[in-house]
Formats: structure tokens, C-alpha cells, sequence
């Protein structure tokens, strides 16, 4: 079991999306902890890593956001390889394709062959999404209502911390219990698993829609990376090639159970192709 002391687990690549910067829904403390758990040669940003939708309508920047800004570019001096694929919520910087900013290089997708070989599509996913695609008043309405429930999921959870309890997403939770959601999210991870077979890879890596996910689907992988503001999960590449959804709450818990004597720990939760 990993320790604050033990040396940062190593990866070949990472995936994060949605982290939402700019947003008071933003887990940017569990976000730093991850980053500073965690290194990789490949550190993909899979769009909406910025909130240009929420900072128009008033300016949030925390230093914790800054925090998180900071340490990805000390990722980039390290000799990380860092790429950003914008999402609908930062698409200013679509602007910017095939330009670098502190050695960050923004690409419109990329293809990403793993140690063993496979190659898989990255995007960010809202060009797949039909609300945000032919009815973009509708996505901001959306928006709004959504980060209301998240203000909620913040309050929520800061009553949780003072009583003892772990992070919890009422916003998933309400996600996954919801018909048309459900729906949605079925349709959305189709659209993608299409979009890998006309672009003939072995799999789709994206974001958007928050729902963490890795499965099969007609012979291609279909990987969701989550979220930083519901599940805070990320995608990533072991040394050979293996995939796995890192839950990263779940990786908090375990380590403050490790430091209490006679807790159990847990189980990660991990799907290899």
C-alpha cells in the first residue's frame, strides 16, 4: 500500500478531461493530490480543462486552479509529453491548433498507439453530442442547471467532510438513476465507437459527457477518462500497454485507511484489453 512517502506511481500515459477549471464545481484539491501521486511519459488534456462558458459569466479563479495549472507545466519541464485536445467549454483555444504554449501542444485529436501496439482515436467527444452540436442555447441552459447541482454536490459534500465521511457525487448518483440520462450516455458512447471504426483504430479515448467507462463495443475499446467535478477518475497506460480507470477517491480512501491500524483497504477497479 502506498504511502505519502513512497515515490509517485509511473505511468506511460495519462488521461484527464473535464476538469473544469474555472468552476467552483472543480475537485481541484483531489486533483493536485492526483498530480502529485502520479507521473507519465504521455499526459493527454481531453478537452474542457478550462470552463470559458462559466469564467464569461463571472471570474473564479482560486489558487488551488492555479495550483493545478502550475504543476502540469513543471510536468512539461520535466520532459513530459503534454497535449491538449479542446472541449466545448474551452474552445477558444481551437484557435490555436497545431500551436504550443509552454510546451503544451494543442491538437484537434490525436491517435495514441500503446507499448503494446493498439492505436486508439483521442477527443474530446462534444462534436458528437447533438445538443451541443445544432442547439447550443439549449447546451448553455444545460449548463446552468448543472452547475447549480453542483453547487449543491459542494455544499453536500463539505457537511460530509465535517461529519467524517469520504467525497460522494450526488451528481452522478442522480446521472445514473436517470432514464434519459442513461439514454444519452448509450447513444453518445455509440456515436464514438463509430467514429473509431471509420477512423479504423483498435479504440476511442474521450471525455465529455463524465461518465467514466472502459468496454467493448463490436470490437472496438471504448475509453471515457470521467470527470474532475463528479467521479474524479482518469484513464491511464501501465508500462505494457494495459488500460485502467483510475477512481481516484477510492485511491484517498484506501491511503487514509492505510494510515488507520485494523482498516481494511479496498480494491481498485481495473479493465485490461
Amino acid at each position: 500500500m502506498e504511502t505519502e512517502h513512497e515515490a509517485p506511481r509511473r505511468y506511460r500515459s495519462i488521461w484527464l478531461s473535464d476538469l473544469h477549471l474555472g468552476t467552483r464545481g472543480c475537485q481541484a484539491d483531489m486533483l493536485l493530490d492526483f498530480l502529485k501521486h502520479t507521473e507519465s511519459e504521455y499526459l493527454y488534456l481531453v478537452g474542457d480543462i478550462v470552463d470559458g462558458w462559466r469564467l464569461k459569466k463571472g471570474w473564479y479563479w482560486p489558487q488551488a486552479h492555479n495550483d493545478v495549472v502550475q504543476k502540469v507545466l513543471r510536468r512539461v519541464r520535466k520532459g513530459t509529453k503534454v497535449f491538449l485536445i479542446p472541449g466545448n467549454h474551452d474552445e477558444v483555444f481551437r484557435d490555436f491548433i497545431g500551436l504550443q504554449f509552454g510546451g503544451v501542444t494543442i491538437l484537434e485529436d490525436a491517435v495514441h498507439t500503446t507499448a503494446d501496439g493498439r492505436r486508439f482515436l483521442v477527443l474530446h467527444g462534444d462534436l458528437f453530442d447533438a445538443v451541443v452540436k445544432y442547439a447550443k442555447w439549449l447546451a448553455y441552459v444545460g449548463d446552468s442547471a448543472y452547475t447549480v447541482l453542483l453547487t449543491l454536490n459542494t455544499w453536500l459534500n463539505a457537511a460530509r467532510r465535517r461529519f467524517g465521511f469520504q467525497y460522494w457525487s450526488l451528481s452522478a448518483y442522480l446521472k445514473n438513476r436517470t432514464k434519459k440520462a442513461v439514454e444519452f450516455i448509450g447513444n453518445y458512447e455509440q456515436a464514438l465507437a463509430d467514429e473509431a471504426k471509420r477512423r479504423q483504430v483498435d479504440g476511442i479515448i474521450c471525455g465529455h459527457i463524465h461518465h467514466a467507462e472502459m468496454r467493448d463495443m463490436g470490437g472496438v475499446l471504448y475509453c471515457n477518462d470521467g470527470d474532475w467535478v463528479e467521479s474524479c477518475t482518469a484513464l491511464v497506460e501501465h508500462a505494457d500497454g494495459t488500460l485502467e480507470i483510475l477512481h481516484w477517491a477510492d485511491e484517498v480512501r484506501k491511503r487514509a485507511a492505510a494510515r488507520q491500524p485494523g482498516q481494511p483497504g479496498g480494491t481498485t477497479q481495473k479493465a485490461a484489453a
